[in-house]
């Protein structure tokens, strides 16, 4: 992590840069984007001015805040992977992508222009895939996951299910259609039927 002038951040400043970016997103989900910037950074502990420093505006601490948030969410992938059986790791991460895209609706306006471009949705749906791939292969490894299952058809049933449950205020919805996913990619155990 570097300053604008690309020097290396002491270690102080990369740990306000972090608090800020954990406070904001916080702020996002509950208040939507337009939370108050010195309410951020006042629970963040740091001054305004430092966060007008690292972030000079709000659309450069939103896009930050995505930035983190999706990176976060792509390392989760391989840390369950090596903590859970492949199908556990799988499911929890799965619900993970689930409560980032409910706190992300509350940066949607902002990152219409943020995400601008094709060229960056793509570029995050392809973090995302590859987050999903690595628990996919760690599954297909151990044979409790089906050969042929695509990440990115994976991702966007995913993509769906965040769609619905976010219309659709169900209790409990969003765990049973996760679980309605979660079967579809295991192995047919239906007797006579071998397992891909």
């Amino acid at each position: 992590m570097t300053d604008r002038s690309g020097r290396p951040l002491r270690a102080d400043a990369r740990q306000n840069h972090q608090r800020l970016l954990e406070v904001a997103a916080a702020a996002f989900a509950r208040e939507g984007t337009g939370a108050s910037l010195k309410a951020i950074a006042e629970e963040a502990g740091v001054g305004i001015g430092t966060l007008y420093r690292r972030f000079p505006t709000r659309e450069a601490l939103v896009e930050a805040v995505y930035g983190n948030e999706i990176a976060r969410l792509c390392r989760s992938a391989e840390v369950l992977a090596a903590e859970l059986s492949a199908v556990r790791a799988l499911r929890a991460w799965m619900g993970q992508f689930l409560d980032f895209m409910a706190a992300k609706h509350g940066m949607a306006d902002a990152l219409r222009v943020v995400l601008a471009t094709d060229d960056d949705r793509m570029r995050t749906r392809g973090l995302l895939r590859d987050a999903l791939a690595t628990l996919l292969d760690a599954g297909r490894a151990d044979v409790t996951i089906r050969s042929g299952v695509d990440a990115y058809d994976l991702l966007m049933g995913l993509g769906g299910i965040a769609l619905i449950t976010e219309s659709v205020q169900q209790e409990g919805l969003a765990p049973r259609l996760l679980d309605l996913l979660i079967d579809g990619v295991r192995p047919n155990r239906v007797e006579g039927i071998p397992p891909d």
